[in-house]
């Protein structure tokens, strides 16, 4: 999976993404990455954004699938 070709074609399309990875929650053994979706392309009240254990369970638990259904496209 390539994060970045990812984040790049999202912002092509106007969406502003940003990953983020938390120390306090890596050193808890939590869920230390965040993924956040939003812009103008989506509605006012539609922000996509989840927190995982992974880069890329961020992606594929919720966020690439909410996004596609929202109709955007990105690299596989």
């Amino acid at each position: 999976m390539d994060v970045v070709a990812i984040m790049e074609a999202l912002a092509e399309q106007g969406v502003t993404v940003l990953f983020k990875a938390d120390a306090e929650r890596m050193a808890e053994r939590g869920k230390p990455w965040t993924f956040v979706a939003s812009g103008a392309p989506l509605r006012e009240d539609v922000l996509v954004r989840t927190d995982a254990a992974s880069v890329e369970q961020c992606l594929a638990m919720l966020c690439l699938p909410r996004l596609r259904e929202l109709g955007f496209s990105f690299p596989e």
